[in-house]
């Protein structure tokens, strides 16, 4: 059973450094994730996969089905889950084509489904949301590749699917590093099941705050442009994870994946 997930767009699916094994869709108490799961190996490691958005692009950010996800991926066995994502810069220094391993979030969604305990209160502790532990895994890597990276980021995340007006790019420049769409509730959801979480952000813009329009064109262009960078973080990072030497887990100790049902 794979021990780490890989939660990403289309483009981080390479199937000419994917050894493929099996294809899983499980049921949960919360629907079917978005998208067939695909387990194999990348580098001798077994992993899942999971396309976030759908392989067709289904899944608005406020539609994805966040609970699904997560439930489904702690389902197979996964204890790590790895977010590749793509983000705006907020702050001149993060430039586009830049690695981002963010280390804190700050929510600006507004209806999305944010936890698994909705028949009781739980006050969940989570004042580093993301693995210290395999966020330095990834560092370590990035720097022996000798790729542009940032350790430790705030991500401000926004409902969408829009992009942000200049307005609220100038106010979210004052609250974090980079904005997207996807790290809340995936991130909280993934501690509740006792996971770990990694961000693995790359910086696609400056957003709109730096006088140039934000497009889905450039976008995708400029992830299309630093996909095999990824695709390098984690061939070599993967097979760099250990035993886990974080306390992620101690914050969902007794109402985590038991919270979920019986996982």
């Amino acid at each position: 059973m794979p021990k780490i997930a890989i939660v990403g767009g289309s483009g981080i699916y390479n199937p000419e450094g994917f050894e493929l094994i099996s294809e899983e869709f499980p049921d949960t108490p919360y629907g079917k994730p978005s998208d067939p799961i695909t387990v194999g190996r990348i580098s001798g490691v077994e992993v899942a996969f999971l396309f976030r958005h759908g392989k067709s692009h289904q899944h608005p950010p406020s539609s994805v089905p966040y609970r699904a996800n997560m439930y489904a991926l702690r389902k197979l066995g996964c204890e790590c889950v790895i977010s590749a994502c793509a983000v705006g810069s907020l702050q001149e220094g993060f430039r586009p084509g830049d690695l981002v391993i963010a280390d804190q979030f700050i929510d600006f969604t507004k209806c999305r489904e944010y936890t698994y305990f909705t028949d009781r209160t739980v006050h969940i502790s989570m004042p580093d949301p993301c693995c210290p532990y395999l966020s330095r895994v990834f560092a370590e890597t990035a720097e022996g590749l000798g790729m542009p990276y940032h350790l430790g980021g705030t991500y401000v995340c926004i409902e969408g699917p829009r992009f942000s007006t200049r307005a609220e790019s100038a106010m979210f420049r004052r609250f974090g590093d980079i904005v997207g769409m996807t790290m809340v509730p995936e991130c909280q959801l993934a501690r509740e099941l006792g996971m770990c979480y990694c961000s693995l952000a790359t910086v696609t813009d400056y957003d709109c705050w730096k006088g140039e329009d934000v497009t889905i064109e450039a976008v995708m262009r400029t992830m299309a442009e630093c996909l095999d960078r990824v695709l390098r973080l984690l061939e070599a990072g993967l097979p760099a994870i250990g035993a886990k030497d974080c306390r992620c887990a101690e914050s969902a100790e007794g109402c985590g994946a038991t919270a979920a049902g019986d996982v």
